[in-house]
């Protein structure tokens, strides 16, 4: 396996496939086009890839004000990838972003389903008299 990873954004092409074949992007809320959602990507303070040769098979970025808080956005795996670690290493990779930027705080969002994931990688449910919540307009 001749993965790599990278700090770099994929190009358009690379992100909308995998943005697709993961199924994220049936779960986003709204409707967003591929591009706004690339576009978003470019906008995050911190994105991560991993490659298999040439073709893009895990990402993830975050959004922060590079001080005190941080929140993870769109960690995405290749279905045929899957089950090999590399989620899990997409966010050690965004956590050590994190701890060398001095961030404390990091938040996300998890897809349903992968609770369990991120309770493995150290993340844990907010308490029940302080909920995350969101608005959608």
């Amino acid at each position: 396996m001749n993965y790599h990873i990278s700090d770099k954004l994929p190009k358009f092409e690379q992100f909308a496939i995998l943005h697709e074949a993961s199924g994220l992007i049936k779960s986003k809320k709204g409707s967003y086009t591929k591009e706004q959602l690339f576009q978003a990507a470019k906008n995050s303070w911190y994105h991560i890839s991993i490659y298999d040769n040439d073709k893009l098979i895990a990402f993830g970025r975050m959004i922060s004000d590079g001080i005190y808080q941080a929140l993870i956005c769109d960690v995405m795996v290749d279905p045929d990838y899957q089950k090999q670690g590399l989620g899990k290493q997409i966010i050690e990779e965004l956590v050590t972003k994190c701890k060398t930027s001095g961030i404390q705080s990091i938040q996300l969002f998890s897809a349903k389903g992968k609770k369990q994931f991120y309770h493995k990688l150290g993340f844990e449910e907010r308490e029940l008299d302080a909920p995350g919540m969101s608005l959608t307009i």
